[in-house]
């Protein structure tokens, strides 16, 4: 299928590892230009090596998402390289895991900072230029815990719940003028965010990674826990013009872990 994004600009944030980077591969796979933001300029340098052997075009912008200039960085290097920002993906760092008690203020100001308002900046600045091309894709990266709350995240659970609202609304307002809006929900998937949270549960509960991975990928319909590519499949999809009509909707990828019924 031609997902007919060749030549599109695409902002991916948290893209130097796990589904960022994933993200940004598939879409260089499919011919879009890429501008991809991390912490580590380091990592950075390494995944825009991996992307240019698929044959993209990529621009890396270092800056921590909670730092109010850094969206302006990244919506700065698009327009200077490419002229526009055709697709964004909101992506960050998940917050630290603990329950209600466990996290103090500080806490919610950085995961509010990094999760919810950063991706919030990115939208103001591209979405008035998508407005004027009648033309746009935004695609939050959520959670599964946006449909089952998952127990020890009340961080994550919390702010990644603020923007499925933010984008159910935006897809609202969005929407006739061709730009869709819809969030990826991730169920278990294989990268560092969840083996750092399957460590912290092994040390919480006196038990061995391997044991409480298993225990994991046993609790999931399909005994296993996702790839990220497999997410990066989806959000391409969600990107593409043949989901031109699919908006305000959250995605749920996760196996079929998620018995809700709708």
């Amino acid at each position: 299928m031609d997902l007919g994004i060749k030549g599109k600009v695409a902002i991916v944030t948290a893209a130097s590892k796990g589904i960022g980077f994933a993200v940004a591969r598939k879409l260089a796979e499919e011919g879009a230009d890429l501008v991809i933001n991390s912490r580590s300029e380091e990592n950075l340098r390494k995944a825009k090596d991996e992307l240019e052997k698929i044959g993209a075009k990529v621009v890396i912008v270092p800056g921590n998402l909670k730092e109010k200039e850094t969206a302006k960085k990244i919506y700065n290097a698009a327009v200077e390289n490419f002229g526009r920002v055709d697709i964004l993906f909101l992506n960050a760092g998940g917050p630290r895991p603990g329950g209600f008690f466990d996290v103090d203020e500080r806490d919610w100001s950085e995961t509010f900072e990094t999760n919810f308002m950063s991706a919030q900046r990115l939208v103001r600045l591209a979405v008035p230029k998508m407005i004027e091309n009648r033309w746009g894709r935004i695609v939050f990266l959520t959670s599964i815990s946006v449909r089952n709350p998952i127990k020890n995240l009340i961080l994550s659970n919390s702010i990644r719940m603020a923007i499925t609202g933010m984008m159910k609304t935006l897809s609202l307002e969005l929407a006739k003028y061709n730009i869709t809006v819809n969030a990826v929900a991730p169920g278990y998937t294989l990268t560092d965010r969840v083996k750092l949270l399957l460590n912290d549960k092994a040390k919480r509960t006196g038990k061995d990674y391997e044991e409480v991975l298993e225990e994991l990928a046993e609790s999931i319909p399909m005994h296993r826990l996702g790839k990220p590519e497999e997410i990066a499949s989806v959000v391409a999809f969600l990107v593409s013009e043949p989901a031109a009509f699919l908006t305000g909707q959250t995605v749920v990828v996760d196996g079929g872990q998620d018995a809700t019924s709708v």
